[in-house]
């Protein structure tokens, strides 16, 4: 049954590699490939509930009582009621803060503000560009997360690269760069927020022995890449519009409430211990207001106006259901168990820290690092500081929780559908699976691995 969900989302993902060549929409497959599996596994669940939740299961047979003769309908409302709710609670999340961040986003945009930017990154040589536009990406995703850092890059590219394919080749390093810079950063990923907040990571700790490895996961794909590129790009011919309603002035406000309200969102998750998708709401309903107030002061006719109700529209839902889509499939194969069945595979037959994760960080470029790390801090509870031997290793600042930030963090890269930032990228840019396999895939395991050997020659040392 388990090998049934697993082989059903193996050919999911190639009919989502195979999207131009068979010409369907890739959000249609990752929707029918989680819906999918979510219904299989309600048909599975009279075997597997029992198995994998027999404690909760029992619980909720109590409180249940008309069901209790059922054994099978007791199985199928755990799940649905149970395991899928909480599924899509999370989930849910994950689609409101992506909404939150691509409005914030689009609201700068639209008004100006990255003009301000990329005003001052003048150089139109390809390579300087890349440099630049790399280094930003770095670091930008080190203090917000990599999926709103590469949103607001691709938003920049897209004001100074005209061209799609060429905007492409600085999409797949901004992807590489997004993920290298949130790996070393505890508010910089998913994952390293995960392991920061269970106390499994320290922030010195995490910074100082995973910040160089992650540089040298970022510098050797985009050396190889340097070497590619020739030539200069093409200037974007500025569009008069936006110029006539805001100044210069205002625009630079604009960027400066926008980032700051994307900023806001790490430091309110640290405070409040609160979902990040209520930080980026609470940002976005601050900069709304602000937004109609700031029209209301103004004399504009209708149609030049940008006020966040038409500003909404614009969002891509297509990439939002691309995302639920490879979300739900996930979170199948997380609650049916198959993730944490692989990881105490690896535990069992492996038994060596820095192998286990090295192939959980290939892993989280098929599966998304989330679930990957969830199952592993659940394997794996946090060591004693007096711990000894193998165990050792999973003390607070252990080299297995520091090495695990870095492999689930820039493992991802390999595959575009293997992290955040891909997806998004795939969806706002429409790169296809298999361009980005062919030209940046092998770049990507280079780095990766350049930087799990960095790591473990510092540890050994």
């Amino acid at each position: 049954m388990l090998l049934t969900l697993v082989l059903i989302f193996v050919v999911g993902y190639m009919l989502i590699a195979l999207e131009h060549p068979l010409k369907i929409d890739k959000s249609a497959t990752a929707l029918l490939l989680g819906m999918g599996l979510w219904v299989l596994y309600g048909i599975f669940s009279p075997t597997l509930i029992p198995q994998l939740y027999p404690e909760q299961l029992a619980e909720y047979a109590k409180h249940h009582a008309s069901l209790a003769e059922h054994p099978g309908q007791l199985s199928l409302s755990f799940l649905l009621h149970k395991v899928l709710v909480l599924n899509l609670g999370e989930i849910a999340e994950t689609i409101f803060f992506l909404i939150g961040a691509m409005t914030i986003v689009e609201i700068i945009d639209v008004h100006g503000g990255f003009s301000v930017i990329t005003s001052k990154i003048t150089t139109r040589r390809k390579r300087l560009l890349l440099v630049i536009v790399c280094c930003i990406t770095f670091f930008l995703s080190a203090l917000l997360d990599n999926l709103t850092t590469t949103i607001v890059m691709l938003m920049l590219l897209r004001k100074i690269i005209p061209d799609q394919k060429e905007r492409w080749l600085f999409a797949g390093m901004v992807i590489i760069a997004a993920n290298t810079g949130g790996a070393w950063s505890p508010i910089g990923d998913v994952t390293t927020i995960m392991l920061w907040v269970k106390g499994n990571v320290t922030t010195g700790a995490l910074i100082s022995h995973v910040l160089l490895p992650s540089i040298v996961a970022l510098a050797v794909p985009l050396t190889i890449v340097l070497f590619k590129l020739k030539g200069q790009i093409e200037p974007v011919e500025q569009t008069a519009a936006t110029n006539c309603i805001t100044t210069q002035r205002e625009r630079t406000m604009f960027l400066c409430l926008g980032i700051s309200g994307l900023v806001f969102v790490p430091i309110f998750k640290s405070l409040t211990h609160q979902p990040p998708f209520i930080g980026v709401l609470l940002s976005l309903s601050v900069l709304w207001i602000f937004t109609e107030i700031f029209y209301n002061r103004k004399s504009l006719d209708c149609t030049q106006e940008n006020r966040v109700g038409t500003i909404i529209k614009r969002i891509d839902i297509s990439t939002l259901i691309f995302f639920f889509g490879i979300l739900m499939a996930v979170s199948a194969l997380q609650s049916s168990g198959i993730l944490a069945t692989a990881a105490a595979w690896l535990d069992e037959n492996v038994r060596n820290v820095f192998a286990i994760n090295i192939i959980l960080g290939a892993l989280s470029s098929i599966v998304d690092n989330v679930p990957l790390v969830a199952a592993a801090m659940g394997m794996y509870p946090v060591a004693e500081a007096t711990a000894t031997g193998y165990t050792a290793y999973f003390m607070v600042d252990g080299i297995f929780w520091e090495f695990l930030s870095y492999c689930a963090g820039v493992g991802g890269s390999i595959l575009i559908i293997g992290s955040a930032s891909g997806v998004i990228a795939m969806g706002i840019e429409k790169i296809p699976f298999g361009w980005y396999l062919k030209r940046f895939s092998l770049l990507a395991i280079l780095g990766y691995l350049a930087g799990a050997g960095v790591y473990i020659l510092t540890t050994i040392i």
